[in-house]
């Protein structure tokens, strides 16, 4: 099965569903011929050189040699196209070697680089997130000496977070930064889950860690980040002796088995400080906050993956008699219910699309708009936007690819296919980068009152704005009015109902957040469709919308009782009901 790049949606979903030209005076270098020729090549890239492949890095993996992590066959040469084409700088700014296009022009070239080979894409991935945790709290040493090679894909970057006790539970992390006697620091612990913490694409790996200080106060508080290179670096920026840190085995997972996943055991290592002592996790969520928009356009990626070959296996697969022709043998396409699985696949990847990039719109609107209000209102927008970005996209690139597989039938559970995998790459989105019952909390708990409430209000205002142009256009947009009303009544209900819960019995919110993150990104999910067909009211963007409309949109007056539930029942539940022992 063949990838192609999907340059034409992405072009759409940039100047139809969002926004992209609000930028215009940001970025004027950004115009459409620009657009257009980055995203062509991009597509050009992805679908003939990491696309073929994806597939041999399912089967071969990486895999740990003598202490040196050899990655799967293709991808080192790949990785060298991918850095000499300057993919890595497109948004770094100039003063650090990069372009300074948009973010928000890099995370739609990010969705066909995944889309082609996610385990691949994984490792420019994290670079871009060690170049803006750099951008932002570096000191100008560290700006001087190693953004520039950041940034050219010379090196690349990682994030260590995780320990064995400490998941998602920062505050528990043990990794110890000992003071040296050169004004630098000395690294001892261990990290796990770290993405490509180890590789041969690249001459230095740019390590930034978690880790607390002696004497530092418990929980996050006493966390700071640290630069840990594999190879140590002079200050002219030549490389010098091995740095004492190692890989001390790779993860066995699931998928993404082109993505080398380390163990990293620091003993001793040579690193520095990033920013100010006891900041390291506000200093690694600037880093992680771009990465979990990265992430929600990786769900959309591997849907896209999984509905191209979902929909070229319904055309070339016969079985049973057509409902329209009754013509025997037929494509499965030909079966109503594989073409509306196949068009609601569409709808979702649509939907989740432009959520991301109206995320990433608001993400280059909050730094670089022209005046301090408008910036303001963007912050919020994107903040508002980030957790559904990720957890709903990444939810849907779960289900799309399930669909997938099952559009082949007994088919797509037979790996030669080629479905499974990228129903196994997909399952790892939800969990990293922030597990998506993270994001509902931090939606629930946080972003809903941002602004006081204003960031949530605003939402609802624009997308009513959009409910009205729809009432005003009239005929089968008129109808899809109606569908949209009744979710934007549910999602209002909802969202009332927990900011009220919120200020005075935070369990009962809390035993709504996910249900509400689903509930309001089926919402925004519609209304980017909306946008679209009101953009191109005839043909596919109307079909999608109203598809979605009648199929998810028809159900969120329904999920409002499961955000509204409450906590009481699960509070009287105990383990030794449930089974435990």
């Amino acid at each position: 099965m063949t990838f192609r790049a999907p340059v034409r949606d992405l072009a759409f979903a940039l100047r139809h569903v969002a926004g992209f030209e609000r930028l215009a005076d940001a970025f004027p270098e950004a115009d459409a011929d620009t657009v257009d020729a980055v995203l062509e090549a991009a597509g050009l890239f992805a679908s003939e050189v990491l696309a073929p492949i994806n597939r041999a890095g399912d089967l071969t993996g990486a895999r740990l040699e003598n202490g040196v992590v050899r990655t799967a066959p293709g991808f080192a040469e790949a990785y060298k196209a991918f850095a000499e084409g300057g993919w890595t700088s497109l948004a770094a700014a100039p003063e650090h070697g990069g372009q300074g296009l948009p973010k928000t022009l890099e995370i739609a070239v990010l969705e066909m680089v995944q889309a082609a080979n996610m385990a691949f894409g994984l490792c420019p991935m994290l670079s871009l997130g060690a170049i803006e945790a750099l951008a932002h709290h570096g000191s100008e040493r560290q700006k001087r000496l190693y953004l520039p090679r950041l940034v050219s894909g010379e090196w690349t970057g990682t994030m260590n977070l995780t320990e064995p006790q400490a998941g998602s539970d920062l505050g528990a992390l043990t990794t110890l930064a000992t003071p040296d006697d050169d004004g630098g620091y000395t690294l001892s612990g261990q990290k796990i889950f770290i993405t490509w913490g180890d590789h041969d694409v690249a001459d230095n790996i740019l390590h930034l860690v978690l880790a607390r200080t002696p004497g530092a106060p418990a929980g996050v508080k006493g966390i700071s980040l640290f630069l840990a290179p594999k190879v140590l670096v002079d200050d002219s920026g030549s490389l010098g002796a091995a740095n004492a840190v190692r890989v001390g085995g790779l993860e066995h997972k699931l998928g993404i088995h082109g993505s080398p996943t380390c163990v990293m055991l620091y003993e001793g290592a040579k690193a520095e400080l990033v920013g100010e002592l006891g900041q390291g996790l506000a200093h690694m969520f600037t880093m992680m906050n771009a990465a979990r928009l990265q992430v929600g356009a990786q769900g959309v990626a591997i849907a896209e993956r999984a509905y191209q070959q979902a929909l070229d296996f319904s055309l070339e697969r016969t079985q049973g008699r057509s409902a329209w022709t009754g013509a025997y043998p037929s494509r499965l396409f030909d079966h109503p219910d594989i073409r509306k699985t196949l068009v609601l696949m569409k709808a979702r990847i649509e939907a989740a699309r432009g959520v991301c990039l109206s995320t990433a719109v608001a993400a280059d609107l909050a730094n670089h708009a022209a005046t301090e209000a408008e910036r303001a209102a963007a912050r919020l927008r994107e903040e508002l936007l980030t957790p559904i970005a990720k957890a709903w996209s990444t939810d849907i690139g779960v289900e799309v690819a399930s669909q997938g597989v099952q559009v082949h039938g007994g088919m797509g559970f037979i790996e030669e296919t080629g479905a499974a995998q990228h129903y196994r790459d997909a399952r790892i989105t939800p969990i990293y980068e922030g597990a998506n019952g993270i994001q509902a909390i931090d939606l629930v708990g946080r972003k809903l009152m941002l602004g006081e409430g204003q960031a949530i209000g605003d939402l609802m205002d624009d997308m009513r704005d959009t409910l009205e142009a729809l009432e005003a256009a009239g005929g089968a947009l008129g109808g899809l009015a109606l569908r949209f009303q009744a979710a934007l009544d549910g999602a209002s209900a909802a969202t009332a109902w927990l900011i009220e819960r919120r200020a005075r019995a935070m369990p009962d919110a809390l035993a709504g957040a996910t249900a509400y993150l689903r509930l309001l990104g089926d919402t925004v999910g519609g209304w980017m469709l909306a946008k679209g067909a009101l953009a191109e009211p005839v043909g596919l963007r109307l079909a999608l919308a109203r598809v979605y409309a009648e199929t998810v949109l028809a159900t969120v007056p329904g999920q409002v009782a499961g955000v509204t539930a409450g906590a009481g029942d699960l509070e009287a539940v105990t383990p030794e009901a449930l089974g435990a022992h």
